[in-house]
Parts: structure tokens; C-alpha cells; sequence
């Protein structure tokens, strides 16, 4: 069998990193490389030709979940006008949605890796991104008002963490009907601030 183009190797590791970042926020950062490269339809080996190590991966799978549900909220606040008010609204009602509770694989980094990150050492790429990323997206929760009058940070932190224990919890308890009421009470909670 020939080399790969570089350009099939590039594509290649976009795929592994696209994979890992979906199956990484879905089942955890304890992956095997094997199970990883099997799906994202590469072979074992293909891996070590690609990446250093699976921190490696880690770090910039982490990265790519990040930046892309950052993205994807920035086109949001767009699609709604520039109105942070009503961008928030969306944000919250989606987040605390059972479509996002049952589908981790797409849905929001900070949640699904929170525990594997926790458990980085702090020197870690994947700590520092995750970081990055726990702050813009408390920064865009953040109320309009203070944010104008160049505060908020607090405010939208209590938002973050509401959220993202809200979804915990209902994704640990999913199949009662307690699920559903934390999703509910989180989300008048938080409607009523935003």
C-alpha cells in the first residue's frame, strides 16, 4: 500500500480530531486509541503517524470542542441581531433541553469534559484551552448591562455553573423524571435573570 497525500493525511487527522472530540465528550477521555481510530475509520497505526501521543489528541481535541461551540454561540448571538438578551434566552432554553442532555457527543465541551480535565496536570494544553473556554462562555452570559458598564463576570459565572450542573444532573439521572424537573427548574431559574 503507497503513502497517503498530504493532503489525505491532513484530512485524516482532521477526522481523528473531529472523532475524538465527539467520542471524548461522550464517553470520556478513557478511550482506547484502537476503539478511537476504529471509528473514526483509520487503522491503529495510522494514529502514531498523526499524533505524538493521545495526550496529544487530547489537547487538541479539547481544543476543536472548545473553539467550535464557541463558534457556534457567536453565530447565534449574530443570527439574533446583536441582542444578548435574547441570544442568552436561546442559549439557556437549548442548553437545558432534553435533545442536549441525550446527545452529548454535540453538545457543550465544558460539561462532558469537565471531570477528564479536572484530572489533567495543570501544566496540561487541554487544561489551559478548557479554561479559555469555561471563561468566554461565563463572559457570554455574562447580562448585557454589566457588561456595558464593564462587569458581569460574576453574574454570568453563576450562569455557567448553573447550566452545566443542571445538565450533570440531569444526565446522571436521566430516565426519571427527575431529569426533566432539574432541566425545567433550572431553566425558569435562569430565565428569570436573563
Amino acid at each position: 500500500m503507497g503513502r497517503v497525500s498530504q493532503a489525505q493525511a491532513q484530512e485524516n487527522r482532521r477526522r481523528v480530531v473531529d472523532t475524538a472530540s465527539r467520542l471524548f465528550r461522550e464517553q470520556g477521555t478513557h478511550l482506547s486509541v484502537a476503539d478511537l481510530m476504529k471509528a473514526a475509520g483509520l487503522t491503529h497505526g495510522a494514529f502514531y503517524k498523526q499524533f505524538a501521543s493521545k495526550e496529544a489528541l487530547v489537547d487538541e481535541a479539547t481544543a476543536h470542542a472548545i473553539d467550535e461551540w464557541v463558534r457556534s454561540h457567536a453565530a447565534h448571538f449574530e443570527q439574533n441581531g446583536g441582542r444578548r438578551d435574547a441570544a442568552q434566552r436561546d442559549l439557556i432554553d437549548a442548553y437545558l433541553s432534553s435533545e442536549h442532555r441525550d446527545n452529548a457527543a454535540d453538545g457543550c465541551p465544558v460539561a462532558a469534559l469537565a471531570a477528564d480535565v479536572a484530572r489533567e496536570p495543570e501544566d496540561r494544553e487541554a487544561r489551559r484551552t478548557y479554561t479559555q473556554g469555561v471563561a468566554e462562555l461565563a463572559a457570554y452570559l455574562a447580562p448585557a448591562e454589566a457588561v456595558a458598564g464593564g462587569e458581569g463576570g460574576e453574574e454570568g459565572l453563576v450562569r455557567l455553573c448553573t447550566l452545566v450542573g443542571a445538565l450533570l444532573l440531569s444526565r446522571a439521572t436521566q430516565g426519571s423524571p427527575l431529569s426533566d424537573e432539574i432541566l425545567a427548574a433550572a431553566r425558569t431559574a435562569l430565565m428569570e435573570t436573563a
